[in-house]
C-alpha cells in the first residue's frame, strides 16, 4: 500500500514539474530561421494616362537615385514590380528596395546631405518634384518586410 502511495506521489510530482522543465528544453534549441535583409515595398497607383510619364520617371531619376544608393552600399538591390493581374483596389506596381540595416538618425542625416549634393537639389525642391508626380501617380501603401531564411 505504501509503495502504491509513493508511486502516485512520484507520478503527481512528474505531472507538476514536467511542464516547468519543457520550456527549458525548448529554449535550448536554436530558432530554425535566421534574420536577413529588409525590403521596403511601396504600392503605387498610376492614374489613367499616366503610365508613360511615370515609366519615364522610374527609368530616369528613380533609377539614378537607386544606383547612387547602391554604389554607397546603402541598399543592396531595387526592383520595379508590375502587378500583372491587378484587381480592383490593388496597386498598379510596387517599388522595392532591399538593405541590410536601418540607419540611425545621424546616419540618415549624413545620407540626406550626400543625396542632396548628388541630386544638386534641396529637400524642398525634391519634395515639390514628388508632389508634382501626384498628377499621374499616388503612393497608397508602404511595407517594411524582413527576409528570414532557414538555418
Amino acid at each position: 500500500m505504501k509503495m502504491i502511495k509513493q508511486m502516485k506521489m512520484a507520478a503527481a510530482a512528474m505531472v507538476v514539474t514536467l511542464p516547468m522543465a519543457l520550456p527549458t528544453v525548448v529554449q535550448a534549441q536554436e530558432f530554425p530561421l535566421v534574420a536577413g535583409e529588409y525590403s521596403n515595398v511601396s504600392g503605387i497607383y498610376i492614374k489613367d494616362g499616366g503610365a508613360f510619364k511615370y515609366a519615364n520617371h522610374l527609368a530616369g531619376d528613380w533609377t539614378k537615385v537607386q544606383e547612387f544608393a547602391k554604389s554607397k552600399g546603402w541598399i543592396s538591390d531595387y526592383k520595379i514590380l508590375i502587378n500583372e493581374n491587378q484587381r480592383d483596389g490593388e496597386p498598379t506596381l510596387y517599388l522595392m528596395t532591399t538593405f541590410a540595416s536601418i540607419p540611425d538618425a545621424a546616419e540618415s542625416e549624413r545620407r540626406n546631405k550626400e543625396y542632396d549634393a548628388f541630386m544638386k537639389s534641396s529637400a524642398e525642391q525634391q519634395i515639390t518634384a514628388s508632389g508634382n508626380r501626384a498628377e499621374y501617380r499616388t503612393v497608397k501603401s508602404s511595407m517594411l518586410l524582413r527576409e528570414y531564411k532557414p538555418r
